[in-house]
């Protein structure tokens, strides 16, 4: 009797995660809602305050939380 292989492939889907800096407010709720650490607050050049930026987006793992709670609709999510 032959026996085969089965070889499982992972495959990562493709995420992407942009904040709009002209609609964030620096809150940092996202910062503080997202599980992965996606966001930190920095300095944006060109911009008052501190804003989202998106440090880690491979980290995602698209809960949407971020989206969700942000009060300004600043982030997008995409897959």
């Amino acid at each position: 009797m032959r026996s085969y292989g089965v070889s499982a492939h992972w495959c990562r889907m493709m995420v992407s995660v942009v904040v709009d800096y002209d609609r964030c407010n620096g809150d940092g709720i996202c910062v503080d809602v997202c599980p992965v650490a996606v966001f930190e607050l920095q300095e944006v050049k060109g911009y008052d305050g501190k804003k989202s930026v998106v440090v880690n987006n491979d980290a995602c793992i698209v809960c949407r939380a971020c989206e969700v709670q942000c009060p300004t609709q600043a982030i997008t999510v995409t897959e």
